[in-house]
């Protein structure tokens, strides 16, 4: 079955590689090489560490499943003007709904959905700093029955939790 892409924002990369894994990693038992470069050196310390903060994990995933519980239901209008004014700001309304006609709705009704994993960052390609929860869902629907779902929430301006992006794989 065809990958499925909701294409929201191309500031939203939500396939974000998880900044811990972007950290060179060493097979167990070889030492690691040194850096080349002083360019190198530079960027490795520069690359940010691993961050957590369950309190906004926990806000971010309320946000995320009352957002998605509009989309499962068709409100795509609802979910659009719930989501994150970048999110608004990037993707006209109309273009969103069309969107999920086309990509969403073939999947048919939800079947099933729970967390696999969470990350918490203050940094996300092409997006500005702020505090973002990358949350990945094991999800099965009526016509395709093992899906992830990639839903980033971010605190908005307002101070609260609201879905900035959306990916389905």
């Amino acid at each position: 079955m065809r990958n499925v892409t909701l294409a929201i924002a191309p500031l939203l990369i939500i396939s974000v590689v998880i900044l811990s894994s972007c950290q060179k990693k060493q097979p167990a038992g070889k030492p690691q090489d040194k850096p080349e470069s002083q360019a190198e050196k530079t960027a490795i310390a520069s690359t940010p560490q691993p961050q957590s903060n369950p309190e906004a994990e926990k806000a971010a995933i309320q946000a995320a499943n009352a957002w998605l519980q509009l989309v499962d239901n068709g409100d795509y209008a609802e979910s659009w003007q719930e989501s994150a004014k970048f999110f608004r700001n990037a993707l006209a309304k109309d273009r969103w709904e069309q969107s999920c006609q086309a990509f969403r709705e073939p999947l048919g009704k939800l079947v099933s959905r729970q967390v696999s994993s969470t990350h918490y960052t203050t940094t996300a390609p092409g997006a500005p700093d702020g505090q973002y929860v990358i949350i990945r869902y094991e999800t099965s629907f009526e016509n395709k029955k093992s899906a992830v779902e990639t839903v980033t929430p971010m605190l908005d301006s307002d101070g609260q939790w609201r879905v900035s992006g959306y990916y389905i794989k």
